[in-house]
């Protein structure tokens, strides 16, 4: 029940009843919503600023599904992208080489797929990410248009490779020693730091750690030319004539298992590890030479690694490390 108020009339000396209007007690109340109305809406907003409703706090936990997945699909195109540069690069560098035919122009390789029309329905579905999405699907494309070309390289050397028989049996096309665990290959061809003389300079080749003792393979068909021992240097070296301009060399061995002239197969031991010559440990050091040029032995790992493997021994092989000698 509401209290009756009085005021202290001056003119008769008394108190007065207050009497309140309707007009009083609807702007009391208008007031009073008005006042409650503003609370409500600043508490809805502070509410809102700190805390997500169900379906905005299910929308975020969406959008980051979508970009984990996102960013874990983008890392695929790239590791693809990778593999697919190494095959391509092993294509023309050995493979189109061997077969004496010309690279395939990298402006073929590294082509267009097309304008915008490809992607017209994304374009108009005005989506939030567009961006990101095209970027994608275009990586996409590309990959799949540099597959295509790869496959085709490799169907036209397959058919060249058919009668080329002889030539295949003597490139050299396998490591030297046994390595199935990939863990033999102790430093790459490149700039590297001599174990003796302590300075950076050129590595024609690839130094293969190993017990003493473990057997040295010829890495193609050829005809042994060379069966020499020397103090320093290479020490006790082989080196084999393949023909077609290749020869190989075979150094630091602890005792050979062939003579010049002999004739050898691919895989045919020609001796063992060791640690003659200016040499720090027991290794093989182990060189490729193409029409009197030194080349890089890795790309010629072919026969016995996967692919998979042969990307691991071309990323041990690019760590600027210490050479063994």
């Amino acid at each position: 029940m509401a209290k009756i108020k009085y005021y202290y009339d001056t003119e008769t000396c008394r108190y007065e009843r207050v009497k309140v209007s309707k007009w009083d007690i609807f702007l009391n109340l208008l007031g009073f919503l008005s006042v409650s109305l503003i609370l409500a809406i600043g508490i809805i907003a502070i509410f809102n600023s700190y805390f997500d409703s169900p379906k905005e706090a299910q929308l975020k936990k969406e959008n980051k599904e979508l970009q984990f997945y996102y960013e874990m699909m983008e890392k695929e195109v790239k590791n693809v992208q990778k593999v697919l540069a190494s095959l391509q690069e092993r294509d023309d560098e050995v493979y189109r080489n061997i077969m004496g035919t010309e690279p395939i122009p990298n402006s073929i390789r590294q082509a267009g797929v097309g304008g915008t029309e490809r992607y017209k329905n994304i374009i108009e579905s005005d989506l939030e990410r567009e961006k990101l999405i095209l970027e994608m699907m275009s990586d996409l494309d590309k990959v799949k248009k540099q597959m295509y070309i790869q496959t085709k390289s490799y169907d036209e050397i397959l058919e060249m490779a058919k009668n080329k028989e002889k030539m295949l049996a003597s490139i050299p096309a396998i490591q030297p020693i046994p390595n199935k665990e990939l863990k033999r290959l102790a430093s790459g061809f490149g700039m590297r730091m001599h174990p003796i003389l302590k300075v950076v300079r050129m590595h024609e080749g690839c130094d293969f750690s190993a017990p003493r003792g473990t057997p040295i393979y010829a890495t193609g068909d050829g005809k042994v030319i060379k069966v020499s021992t020397t103090f320093g240097g290479f020490g006790k070296l082989v080196v084999i004539d393949h023909g077609y301009g290749f020869v190989t060399k075979y150094a630091h061995m602890s005792s050979f298992n062939v003579k010049e002239g002999d004739k050898v197969k691919r895989g045919d031991c020609i001796g063992f590890v060791g640690s003659t010559g200016t040499s720090t440990a027991p290794h093989l050091h182990y060189e490729i030479h193409k029409e009197g040029k030194v080349i890089n032995p890795i790309h010629y790992f072919y026969q016995d690694v996967t692919d998979g493997e042969y990307e691991k021994l071309l990323e041990l092989s690019t760590i600027e490390n210490q050479s063994l000698g």
